[in-house]
């Protein structure tokens, strides 16, 4: 079975071959003598990688679907029909939440994926509440970048009187950075009791970020 596209699969198919064929210019003696070449290689070969990786899974995936259909086809007992039935039924969903995944991944890339950006984080409505937010919020995208390999360099930032972070602005540098963080612009909210609320009662706190 298949639920992709057969011109998809053959697009597949084809960038299969061109990673295979850069693995192998990649473990070329002397493939590093030109070093913008050599980048462009490895930046090309690890795009691909993830697409490919997917791709092996898919094709598993459905070859694991036609070993459960003979399966179910040979059973002779009540139970392993059931068994059978059931394998299928999962393997199918799965197979068809692959298929979307590559889908997506063969979508035209942002040609901006590649640049790194300046991170800004205000604090908005919820005073003092809103900067603990603000605070929490850059320490997340920090230890992301941490993650990530990034470097996260503080531009400018204004405190709060209670330790919170009222303006932050970094500069991220990395590898796809605006390819990671692109939707994270716009209002953050949260909803909860503040450790500076005696009465319990829940509040609402924003932040932006651009």
């Amino acid at each position: 079975m298949s639920v992709l596209d057969p011109r998809l699969q053959v697009k597949l198919e084809a960038l299969e071959e061109r990673s295979k064929e850069l693995s192998a210019l990649l473990a070329e003696p002397g493939a590093t003598s030109d070093m913008g070449r050599y980048r462009a290689r490895a930046r090309s070969y690890s795009d691909l990688t993830p697409v490919i990786e997917k791709f092996a899974a898919y094709r598993k995936k459905a070859a694991d679907l036609e070993g459960a259909r003979e399966m179910l086809a040979e059973a002779e007992d009540a139970e392993m029909r059931s068994m059978a039935t059931e394998e299928i039924r999962d393997l199918e969903a799965g197979l068809t939440m692959l298929a979307a995944e590559l889908r997506v991944a063969l979508l035209p890339t942002d040609p901006n994926d590649e640049k790194n950006v300046v991170l800004e984080i205000r604090a908005g409505t919820g005073g003092d509440e809103a900067s603990l937010f603000a605070a929490e919020l850059f320490r997340m995208y920090s230890r992301f970048a941490e993650t990530q390999g990034w470097k996260v360099r503080t531009t400018d930032v204004s405190e709060s009187s209670v330790g919170g972070t009222k303006e932050v602005i970094a500069l991220i540098e990395g590898d796809r950075v605006y390819s990671r963080l692109k939707y994270e612009s716009g209002v953050h909210r949260v909803q909860r009791v503040p450790e500076t609320e005696t009465q319990g009662r829940v509040h609402t706190s924003a932040v932006t970020v651009a």
